[in-house]
C-alpha cells in the first residue's frame, strides 16, 4: 500500500503540471477522500508565519487536539524553527517541496516518529500564501491521542526541486528538461536511527 504522502505528492504534482505550485481551488478534496484524515492547510500570514487553516482528524489526534489558528512553528525549539523558516521561504518563493521527519514529545516516556510532506499552492495571483501539507506517524502506539504532544524536534528536512531546479531556473532556461520521475518512488533516509521514508524526484538538498 503506498504511503499517504507519496500519494499526495503524486496527486499535487499531476494537477501542477509543470508550473510553479497548482493553485488552492485545483486541489478536489474528493479526489483525495482517502488521505484527508492525514492532511492539513497552512496559510501564511505573514513572510515567516504560517498558520493551520485546517487539519484532518488523524493529524490533530496525533498532535493531541485542535490546530486550526496555531502556528505551525510553535512547538518546535527555537533553532529548529530557524532551520524550518528558511526552508518555507524556499518553498513560497521558488516552489520548493519540504520534507519532514519530527520527534513528537508528549512526555520522557511518550515520544512519536512523524513524516511529513509540504507542498505549495497559489492562492492570490501567483503568490504562494497556502501550504498542502500531510503528517503520518510512523506506528499508533495505545497512548496516541490520549497524551498531548507538547514539543516537536526536527531530526531531519529535506528540500526537493519537483523540477531538478527552482521553477524560475527552469523557466528560464532555453530548453527545459521534463520532471521525469522514477519507478523506484521511495528510498530510506535514516538519522539518528530513525527512519522514514522520502519520495524520489528531482533535486533535493537534503539536510
Amino acid at each position: 500500500m503506498q504511503n499517504p504522502l507519496e500519494t499526495l505528492y503524486s496527486y499535487w504534482n499531476g494537477v501542477r503540471v509543470g508550473r510553479l505550485a497548482p493553485r488552492r481551488l485545483e486541489i478536489d478534496p474528493a479526489t483525495i477522500a482517502p488521505l484527508l484524515a492525514d492532511t492539513f492547510m497552512l496559510e501564511r500570514v505573514h513572510d515567516d508565519s504560517f498558520q493551520y487553516r485546517l487539519a484532518g482528524t488523524r493529524v490533530c489526534d496525533t498532535l493531541g487536539g485542535e490546530l486550526r489558528g496555531q502556528g505551525f512553528l510553535q512547538d518546535f525549539h527555537e533553532n529548529d524553527r530557524a532551520t524550518l523558516t528558511y526552508a518555507l521561504r524556499e518553498l513560497s518563493q521558488w516552489g520548493a517541496v519540504v520534507r519532514l521527519a519530527t520527534l513528537g514529545i508528549a512526555d520522557a516516556r511518550h515520544t512519536i516518529d512523524i513524516e511529513s510532506i509540504l507542498l505549495p499552492l497559489a492562492h492570490a495571483g501567483e503568490s504562494i500564501t497556502r501550504i498542502l501539507g500531510a503528517s503520518v506517524p510512523t506506528s499508533r502506539p495505545p497512548w496516541l491521542g490520549h497524551y498531548k504532544i507538547k514539543k516537536l524536534r526536527l531530526i531531519n528536512h529535506e528540500i526537493v526541486w519537483p523540477d531538478g531546479r527552482p521553477y524560475q531556473v527552469m523557466a528560464r532556461a532555453v530548453a527545459q528538461q521534463p520532471f521525469t520521475r522514477s519507478d523506484n518512488v521511495v528510498r530510506i533516509v535514516r538519522n539518528e536511527k530513525r527512519t522514514f521514508r522520502v519520495l524520489q524526484g528531482g533535486r533535493s538538498d537534503a539536510d
